[in-house]
């Protein structure tokens, strides 16, 4: 589908918090849950959805301000209510429509940032609205070699996109983390290397690992990989140049970036 086309869809699925879990040192999860996500659409790979906050500080909160789409024209009117629901961008970490829940994954760094924050201590019943945008990730059948390269707020997208590729699949995927704690279990093709980056104590700024990876790879068959670039902005635009350079066509690449050192990611 990607990533732009996910933005011409439209519909808001209202849902409330069911369960708080710390996964590992950097990663919250939620257990979102309602009558409405029974008929979220499931998508698999790293389907992402807009989500729409509760207000800071116990702040009322018009849910009524989300718009059915997310156009230009829908956008402003959404920022023309002072009391509206904060929003971002997230993924389904599982989906399970059957029982009207899904699982979202948090990356919290202490009180930076809205989300994160909000999640480290979100209580049962607490309300949330999302909007679908589909999948950013489309599988390339012919492709011989797949390249997945994110950091820790790329890394639920990476692991749906293992999860759901076909068995057979050849890869690689680079996962940085901040630290090796935050390694999470993941059910990928046999021939899909997951190689795990952790910042730990080191000085590196977020990216840089992943992007030295990157640039030490070069394809064996430059015109036949299928990439995928996402997390702090460094990634994928260092990752993609680099890989442009050694023969890699660029409508096939999928490079974007999630966040930038400076800026709240969360």
């Amino acid at each position: 589908m990607g990533f732009d086309d996910g933005r011409k869809l439209k519909g808001v699925y209202a849902a409330e918090v069911l369960h708080n879990k710390q996964v590992t040192p950097h990663m919250v999860r939620l257990t979102l849950g309602g009558d409405d996500l029974r008929r979220f659409p499931q998508r698999g790979f790293d389907q992402w959805f807009r989500l729409f906050l509760p207000r800071p500080n116990g702040e009322a909160t018009n849910f009524d301000a989300v718009p059915e789409k997310l156009g230009t024209i829908d956008y402003l009117k959404y920022l023309r209510h002072g009391d509206r629901p904060p929003l971002r961008n997230y993924t389904v970490r599982e989906h399970r429509p059957d029982l009207g829940e899904i699982d979202v994954d948090f990356v919290v760094h202490g009180d930076l940032g809205i989300a994160g924050p909000w999640a480290r201590t979100a209580q049962p019943g607490e309300r949330v609205v999302l909007m679908d945008q589909g999948t950013g990730f489309d599988f390339a059948a012919d492709a011989s070699f797949h390249l997945l390269v994110g950091d820790e707020s790329a890394l639920p997208a990476i692991v749906g996109i293992l999860r759901d590729m076909p068995r057979d699949a050849r890869g690689l995927a680079i996962i940085e983390i901040p630290d090796m704690a935050d390694v999470q279990d993941v059910a990928g093709p046999e021939g899909v290397e997951v190689r795990w980056l952790a910042r730990g104590d080191s000085a590196a700024q977020p990216g840089a690992l992943a992007i030295a990876e990157v640039k030490a790879f070069t394809p064996e068959v430059p015109t036949t990989l299928s990439a995928y670039l996402v997390g702090e902005r460094t990634i994928p635009a260092e990752g993609r140049r680099h890989l442009v350079s050694v023969g890699v066509p660029k409508s096939r690449i999928t490079f974007v970036g999630y966040w930038r050192i400076g800026k709240a990611q969360a």
